[in-house]
């Protein structure tokens, strides 16, 4: 059994893009985790920061249920994830609590800059996890480097609308109604993303870029990674392995 760790910016950010692959490699056995950097407590024109905070984390702890994976949310701040010593202990203290094989996170390049902050400090935190002296909270240091991937950013682009290309892509098809279900446990973010990102329905954006990756890799729906691989990470295809006859190669 491997251990899968999903960590990402905010509540749904997982849901978004990487949920799929998470329900599949739920129904072979692995063991699951999820972690939000923050509770997305800037999320709502309807709630304050507090209240935001305790409706998403709860949302997020039932999303992740539906897989069966354990959920935590780091408490930082929303809009306030820097590439700073107190930011990296604090998601070191989260990865090593996960313990994972391999470390599924945000693209270095995306529209938000809590995505971008968050993707700097997971890289730099699954380096530090196996430091002995790199002290942080309870959770005992890692015996090595976890296998780090990449998911896509938002809509595919970066800041500039440049193509993000994915190394591989994870056919989703028999797990979407799992991810559709995942994404709508974070009712709260229906009004917000309406009124801050002008999308009418979350579900439907969500469906729109599943079926747009896929037609990416020959598919009815998918998701897209890309592995890190530079020294002292790990090499080896170890989530490809995991996928089977799920791992699509791109149609571009």
């Amino acid at each position: 059994m491997t251990t899968i760790l999903a960590i990402h910016a905010h509540p749904d950010d997982i849901e978004t893009l990487g949920a799929g692959t998470m329900a599949l490699l739920a129904a072979k056995g692995h063991a699951l985790k999820v972690v939000t950097v923050t509770a997305g407590d800037c999320g709502s024109s309807e709630t304050d920061p507090v209240q935001t905070a305790r409706i998403r984390r709860a949302e997020a702890a039932a999303a992740a249920d539906l897989i069966g994976a354990d959920y935590r949310c780091a408490d930082i701040p929303d809009l306030s994830v820097f590439n700073d010593d107190p930011c990296r202990r604090r998601v070191t203290e989260m990865i090593r609590w996960a313990a994972p094989d391999i470390v599924l996170t945000a693209s270095p390049a995306d529209y938000h800059p809590d995505h971008e902050a968050v993707s700097v400090l997971v890289r730099d935190a699954c380096f530090a996890a196996s430091v002995p002296n790199y002290r942080t909270g309870d959770a005992a240091v890692m015996t090595g480097i976890p296998h780090l991937y990449f998911m896509d950013p938002i809509g595919g682009r970066d800041r500039e609308g440049v193509r993000v290309v994915p190394d591989f892509g994870v056919d989703v098809a028999d797990y979407f109604a799992t991810k559709q279900a995942m994404l709508a446990a974070h009712k709260s973010q229906d009004s917000w993303v309406s009124k801050q990102h002008d999308i009418s329905d979350h579900q439907a954006s969500m469906e729109a870029w599943t079926r747009r990756r896929g037609r990416d890799f020959g598919v009815p729906l998918a998701e897209g990674f890309r592995q890190y691989r530079h020294h002292p990470y790990p090499r080896t295809p170890l989530l490809q392995e995991l996928l089977g006859e799920s791992l699509v190669t791109l149609n571009l």
